[in-house]
């Protein structure tokens, strides 16, 4: 019988960097996916923005760290990633707009955020050929950036294998092994993984899988559409964001950016939501999303898409995430309903689910982090004001 310190279920934007963040912790780490290879689920269908333009205070703190770790990756393991710090932009043409997002500003500067409101000329250059008709301004935090999602989850995998990491692709937990309220490992339908500790990252699945321990996760997946563009000489830096609703009634938002290859990688957020695991590609999509684009910015009318898809978004009722350990089986972790955000907050999410599972303590304030705790009131709060 082979035992591991920890399995990990789900070698996706929050299991592998977990993993990575484990072996640093010297633990013998299992990683076990469906997929064939890392990243395959919802990490494959990000596209690629990493912010900590948050309103949520945990948010904030996560993904700070996100960026921290990102933007060192390639001079402290050598390896590209596509990252690009070109910041986010969030441009303003409604004053109700405007008022919403100055609110938030001293909040988000209090917990250490890099960022400020700027005129409309200064969009203007930070976004050349940005339609000026009833611009008034909009926020800016230079520090946020771009990475890309399949370099990014080739480069965690390689660094845990290196640290004696296992992974183990194309199997299927079926269940959980608890023994007198103490996890023992799991099952798949090729054999039986046993650990001390194991840690739910199955994104969009982690509610299938806490039913195996009889625990209800409110994560519900929905599904979002994206596409991106032939590679083009590189014009903007920020990944931009629009949070107007679309005039054809069928987007709450939009947002898109230019990543290291020049290509524009963009998506919508649905008013009425796509619940459900359905990832099929639809007709819909591209003429709603171009017109926005156009419309925004006149000169990209001439861009080529080269492909889109949809990936889904693993969602709680109040759009917060889900990081803590379960009171009711011993040595169960959860690192789910990351809400769409799981690449971004990945990293950040698995440095601070590393540090619990070794230390006991999350590595940013215990008070924030237990606002993510699974054990909250998810009726309490409206949900995070930025998506």
């Amino acid at each position: 019988m082979k035992k591991y310190d920890a399995i990990i279920i789900g070698a996706g934007s929050v299991g592998s960097p977990l993993s990575y963040f484990l072996t640093l912790e010297g633990w013998k780490v299992l990683v076990l996916d469906s997929g064939k290879s890392p990243g395959q689920g919802q990490n494959k269908a990000a596209i690629g923005g990493v912010r900590a333009t948050h309103s949520d205070p945990a948010k904030i703190k996560l993904c700070l760290k996100s960026l921290e770790i990102f933007s060192t990756w390639e001079n402290k393991h050598g390896t590209d990633i596509g990252w690009i710090k070109g910041g986010y932009c969030f441009p303003v043409y409604r004053e109700e707009d405007e008022a919403a997002l100055k609110n938030l500003l001293p909040g988000q500067k209090d917990f250490g955020l890099d960022i400020d409101w700027i005129g409309p000329e200064n969009i203007c250059r930070l976004i050349p050929g940005i339609n000026i008709d009833g611009l008034r301004g909009g926020t800016y935090s230079p520090g946020d950036g771009q990475v890309s999602p399949l370099k990014a989850a080739a480069a965690f995998w390689k660094e845990s294998l290196d640290r004696g990491a296992e992974f183990i692709f194309g199997e299927q937990v079926t269940s959980l092994l608890i023994e007198k309220g103490k996890i023992e490992g799991v099952k798949t339908a090729r054999g039986s993984y046993y650990a001390d500790v194991v840690v739910n990252a199955a994104g969009a699945y982690g509610k299938e899988i806490g039913a195996m321990a009889g625990l209800d996760i409110p994560v519900f997946p929905e599904s979002h559409e994206a596409g991106i563009s032939a590679p083009m000489e590189r014009f903007f830096d920020p990944l931009v964001v629009d949070i107007r609703p679309g005039k054809e009634g069928r987007t709450a938002n939009f947002y898109f950016g230019q990543n290291d290859r020049g290509q524009v990688i963009f998506c919508y957020t649905p008013i009425d939501p796509i619940a459900g695991t359905d990832q099929s590609v639809t007709s819909e999509f591209m003429p709603v999303i171009a017109k926005r684009l156009i419309e925004l910015i006149p000169r990209l009318k001439n861009m080529l898409v080269r492909r889109v898809w949809r990936g889904l978004y693993p969602m709680t009722p109040d759009g917060i995430i889900i990081c803590d350990r379960v009171r009711e089986v011993k040595g169960m972790f959860l690192s789910v309903g990351m809400c769409g955000q799981g690449f971004m907050l990945g990293p950040g999410v698995g440095l601070n689910m590393a540090k619990l599972i070794a230390t006991g303590r999350p590595q940013i304030e215990q008070d924030i982090f237990d606002s993510v705790g699974f054990y909250r009131d998810y009726h309490a709060a409206q949900g995070e004001a930025l998506k």
